[in-house]
């Protein structure tokens, strides 16, 4: 029998596929901590369930993008000979150190570390599309290096996927906002949208992987995991369609205050603290995007006659 409680799981799940198809950003990030802090879902339980949820819903993404064209398959490929192995080792990890009911707070701890060092992934991703065009030259649409067919620097990124595998599998955040970070890091010519279409393909494999291995050590909650999916997957495809109408540069700034306020919650610090983050941040983004609104209205002034 469905109750409000799996009513209110699934338009969580809506929430976030919505904040996935519109912004690249949000998943595991807003998931788990939604599950944690909102639900009050045990912490084992909440990555478990959001592991084997992103193993579903990660191949409708990456299938557009592959329909597309979109996807550098090499880099999938070489990203993914780190991420399988890490995401084993990172469930492993978590079965010893978080799979106990007394480590919950351990967990809950652990998480709040990752998901700041997500928040700066984030920040550094939004930001560094901007420093490049102040200080290099425009490079064509046409160039090899923007497209799916670019070099590809094979140890560094075995070792990215890697790391975030085992980040993956112990807390179930990293494979969207730390894998598209790093790949602009070391592919900064590559479009957009081969990043998102890479980064969508490449977790496949790792979190198919994470399922099967999180599913194995009995944590899983499938009851949560089925809520989730009922509201991710028409969530991601309505964001998907969207997107190209809606840039979501609000949506994504709004998420990184939320996300800043969860990891605090997440540590332990007090509540009226984590509110007052939240607070404080939505009022900064909101007056620095009337700002932005502004600046793009300001009529441009006319060029002299000659």
């Amino acid at each position: 029998m469905i109750e409000l409680y799996d009513v209110l799981l699934a338009l969580g799940g809506l929430v976030a596929g919505l904040m996935v198809g519109l912004t690249g950003m949000g998943g595991a990030v807003l998931v788990t901590p939604l599950l944690i802090v909102g639900f009050g879902v045990p912490a084992a339980a909440a990555v478990s369930s959001d592991v084997v949820a992103g193993a579903v819903v990660k191949p409708v993404g990456s299938l557009v993008h592959a329909r597309r064209g979109t996807v550098h398959w090499g880099l999938a490929l070489w990203l993914s000979v780190g991420s399988v192995p890490g995401v084993l080792l990172g469930t492993l990890l978590f079965s010893h150190l978080f799979g106990e009911g007394e480590a919950s707070g351990a967990l809950r701890t652990w998480l709040g570390v990752v998901l700041l060092v997500a928040l700066g992934a984030m920040i550094v991703r939004s930001q560094l599309p901007r420093w490049r065009r102040s200080t290099a030259a425009p490079v064509p649409d046409d160039d090899p290096r923007r497209g799916p067919r670019a070099p590809v620097h094979r140890v560094a990124t075995v070792v990215v996927g890697f790391l975030v595998g085992v980040l993956v599998g112990t807390t179930s955040v990293g494979s969207g906002s730390l894998v598209v970070t790093s790949l602009l890091l070391m592919y900064p010519l590559l479009r957009p949208s081969v990043l998102v279409g890479t980064d969508l393909l490449q977790a496949v494999p790792m979190l198919a992987a994470g399922a099967l291995a999180h599913s194995a050590i009995g944590v899983v909650d499938w009851r949560v995991t089925a809520a989730l999916l009922v509201g991710q997957i028409p969530g991601v495809i309505m964001g998907a369609r969207l997107s190209s109408r809606y840039n979501g540069v609000l949506l994504r700034y709004l998420l990184m205050v939320v996300l800043a306020a969860t990891a605090l919650k997440l540590l332990g610090v007090p509540n009226a603290v984590a509110g007052l983050v939240a607070v404080v941040g939505v009022v900064v983004v909101l007056l620095a995007m009337l700002r932005e609104r502004r600046e793009s209205q300001r009529p441009e002034p006319a060029s002299p006659t000659t």
